[in-house]
């Protein structure tokens, strides 16, 4: 019999819904559903139930992240541009204190200098970024690990 499975919340930002169709050159040809598709495979393996949101819509996003309180133990974003503008998703995620990891497809440090800046960053357990749809496979194992490390860590 399996544990009761961790559950880790995956949110991806605006035009994030486009993926496989929009700037191929610096995003890719995989859609978000086939990327979801193999995450979930993946996390099921890792015994993690994966919980996936998009929004073009920051009071969305924000929504999501309100209503994680209690009953998520992990967060991947992708906050896509909203990394770059957005203190009320910072706010959001600091006051529902769940541990997460920031993810971009692209290096967003080698694109216009406005993308170098993240108010999310210096918040997160990590980041990832310029490994492609790679970054989300690296963030949800680590996140994975580090959920059994906190419960071995717990058992001590």
């Amino acid at each position: 019999m399996k544990k009761n499975k961790m559950k880790i919340l995956l949110i991806n930002g605006p035009n994030l819904n486009l993926l496989g169709t929009r700037e191929t050159s610096i995003y890719g040809k995989t859609t978000l559903k086939n990327l979801l598709n193999d995450l979930r495979k993946e996390a099921d393996n890792l015994n993690i139930e994966l919980i996936d949101t998009q929004s073009n819509a920051e009071h969305v996003l924000i929504e999501k992240i309100h209503t994680a309180k209690d009953i998520i133990n992990y967060i991947i974003i992708n906050p896509a541009a909203f990394s770059h503008t957005s203190i009320a998703i910072r706010d959001a995620l600091m006051a529902i204190d769940i541990p997460f990891i920031e993810v971009h497809i692209s290096n967003i440090y080698a694109r216009e200098h406005f993308r170098s800046h993240s108010w999310l960053s210096d918040i997160s357990q990590g980041v990832i970024c310029g490994l492609g749809m790679d970054g989300y496979f690296w963030a949800l194992k680590t996140a994975a690990k580090r959920l059994l490390d906190m419960q071995i860590y717990k058992k001590k």
